[in-house]
């Protein structure tokens, strides 16, 4: 392997890793509480801490897309996965928001995982940029969650 410059591993960024040990936190907190009403409860707290942490318009946005998912996809779960917002069925993530702060990107995104019902044909969208969220854009991740849990 040569070692030119644009080939050597430089390994995680700080906001990657960051990420990892919030998980790790995530997971250690779950594996603590009680009942499973208990953990729903804490769970959907956690979430909305999270998301009053945000700044303005991370918030903002937020705030909208976690109304509009538990509006559409009432069987989600919200829970924390890697410190963003997310929501999961049978304990598997559909689908998360991640502001844009977090990865210093110019966006905030919506993902869904593989078990998002998005499929169609040989290739589909997983993740969508969202710079405001105004009532096209709540009309199209309404459909999408709907979708997703279908």
């Amino acid at each position: 392997m040569s070692s030119t410059e644009s080939s050597t591993y430089e390994g995680f960024t700080a906001e990657e890793r960051a990420a990892m040990k919030e998980h790790a936190k995530e997971q250690k907190k779950a594996a603590r509480r009680g009942s499973r009403a208990d953990k729903a409860a804490e769970a959907e707290r956690d979430v909305l801490a999270k998301i009053a942490e945000m700044q303005d318009s991370d918030r903002i946005m937020a705030e909208r897309v976690h109304a509009l998912i538990t509006a559409n996809g009432p069987a989600l779960a919200p829970k924390l996965w890697y410190g963003m917002p997310a929501y999961a069925l049978d304990g598997k993530i559909v689908c998360h928001f991640q502001p844009a702060e977090k990865f210093k990107t110019r966006y905030a995104t919506l993902g869904f995982s593989d078990q998002a019902k998005l499929d169609k044909d040989q290739m589909w969208p997983v993740a969508f940029a969202l710079t405001e969220v105004t009532p096209e854009v709540e009309a199209r991740i309404s459909a999408l969650v709907k979708q997703a849990v279908s």
